[in-house]
């Protein structure tokens, strides 16, 4: 209904001073002038999330952060010996010989 009476003042009155006073924008009104379609290049946000195109790093970061997807970080290094623990340590067999007498003696 504003979009109509817009578009029947457009002769009298500037574009910008009837958006302003209906409180509208100069391209919600030049969508209704085109059949209310939208004219959009890009995808929305969930035509990107279900079929992962590329986009910018701003909009990636915010589609995660509003969804709960957290990124998948490299294992980091993991200390796989514990040698502050309270089991008993095997006894010393070879006190430091390292010289044996023969072959398979030590």
């Amino acid at each position: 209904m504003k979009y109509a009476w817009i578009d029947a003042q457009r002769g009298a009155f500037d574009l910008t001073e009837l958006c302003a006073v209906l409180g509208v924008s100069i391209s919600g009104y030049r969508a209704w002038q085109r059949g209310g379609t939208p004219r959009r290049r890009r995808l929305s946000d969930a035509q990107l999330l279900a079929r992962g195109f590329p986009a910018g790093t701003a909009r990636v970061e915010r589609l995660m952060r509003d969804n709960g997807i957290r990124a998948r970080h490299k294992w980091r290094y993991k200390a796989t010996t514990d040698s502050g623990h309270g089991l008993p340590v095997a006894a010393n067999l070879l006190e430091r010989q390292y010289t044996p007498s023969a072959p398979n003696q030590v």
